[in-house]
């Protein structure tokens, strides 16, 4: 060895800012789970009894229709569980594209009215509100809504766990940063933690992925929230609609579609933010019933092929085909995904040489398989602290 010490000090002394830099923006994959689907209810259609209501659904037609689903026995009965425990896993109250735009005062009422009921209600693991968007037109009525509904569910309990609101249809970074200091407001009129308030971005206009001087928003539109971003959710339609794309051609698998949402990962990929894919409008009703869960079968698995680990849901006949799938994806990868991650532990030589980010994805994946309930601790060879130390080092 020729160098002396002040070479090794000067690197540090270089990279100093810079490592500071990469630790705040890439703090790895976020602990905890994370929900398979969000089902988005208009507003006026939320009452006390929508998730069960949702549940004896989606069991009447997984009842009638379950043998569509093409799922082996183990699968079908997990969906049939979960259909009668556990029916929705993230649930928005939705006073956007879903409720329109109404009279002040019945959007006030409805706010007040929704916030009592889920505080008295709730039901879903994860919940929230889609308000209105943060452009001129509709930011002062999107504002007033949350400050309204969130009065409301906190003057009759606590802030929910996995309480999270969405920010729809940005077309200016700003407006993602301006959303953080209203949630900020807010934290401290109610007297909340700081950062107990968070929100997920819809990308669902072409700003959201190109600024106007031709640089890439969606990584900045990370950085403006300020911490307080915990997802990107892909928006099918009003992204396809702004870039011209003809009704019959928009799908979450259009070119345009796998575009947007391969900025949105490598702009979240070691953020913590987490993803969603959008959803299909192809309903699974009376005779389309058939044709549409095929689909909503095939849209789902290539979402999770592709790291897409959670979608929209707009109708109870959905959950049966997200499940399914989901449950098919994990079962059916599960026995490899413990097989390498249990020679990477042991150091074993084997048919696949992993590295270490490969193993922390693999731990990730398995804990992903036990969260939504297609795998069970039995079956795997670590236990649940065993793979969240493997989810959180690459070692």
């Amino acid at each position: 060895m020729r160098l002396t010490e002040d070479v090794y000090d000067a690197a540090d002394a270089r990279l100093a800012a810079a490592d500071a830099r990469v630790a705040a923006s890439y703090p790895g994959e976020r602990p905890g789970r994370q929900p398979v689907h969000t089902v988005y209810v208009p507003a006026s259609q939320y009452k006390t009894r929508l998730v069960a209501d949702w549940g004896k659904q989606a069991m009447r037609v997984f009842i009638e229709h379950g043998d569509l689903l093409g799922a082996d026995a183990d699968v079908y009965e997990r969906v049939r569980a979960k259909l009668l425990t556990e029916p929705i896993e993230d649930l928005r109250i939705d006073f956007e594209d879903g409720y329109g735009r109404v009279p002040g005062d019945v959007e006030d009422a409805a706010a007040r009215a929704a916030g009592q009921t889920l505080a008295t209600t709730g039901g879903t693991p994860f919940c929230g509100i889609r308000f209105k968007s943060f452009e001129a037109a509709t930011r002062r009525r999107g504002i007033r809504t949350l400050d309204l509904f969130l009065g409301s569910l906190l003057d009759n309990g606590p802030l929910p766990p996995g309480f999270v609101v969405t920010l729809p249809k940005v077309t200016a970074v700003e407006q993602v940063a301006v959303a953080a200091e209203v949630l900020a407001r807010l934290e401290s009129a109610y007297d909340l933690a700081a950062g107990a308030l968070r929100f997920e971005v819809q990308i669902e206009t072409s700003q959201s992925i190109v600024d106007t001087d031709g640089t890439l928003s969606v990584a900045r539109i990370v950085q403006a929230a300020s911490g307080r971003c915990s997802g990107l959710h892909y928006g099918t339609y009003d992204y396809s609609a702004g870039l011209g794309i003809a009704a019959a051609y928009q799908s979450m698998e259009h070119p345009a579609a796998d575009l947007a949402k391969g900025l949105m990962q490598v702009a979240a990929a070691g953020t913590g933010v987490r993803l969603s894919d959008g959803s299909t409008n192809r309903l699974p009703v009376g005779d389309a019933l058939p044709a549409a869960w095929a689909e909503h079968l095939r849209l789902v698995r290539r979402s999770l092929e592709r790291g897409f680990y959670q979608g929209w849901d707009l109708h109870p006949h959905q959950l049966p085909t997200r499940f399914a799938a989901t449950y098919t994806f994990y079962r059916a990868g599960f026995a490899e995904a413990a097989e390498r991650l249990s020679a990477y532990a042991e150091k074993k030589a084997g048919g696949v040489l992993d590295e270490p980010a490969t193993a922390q994805a693999l731990a990730v994946y398995l804990l992903r398989g036990l969260d939504c309930g297609a795998l069970d601790e039995g079956e795997l060879p670590f236990g649940r602290p065993e793979l969240e130390k493997y989810a959180q080092r690459l070692a």
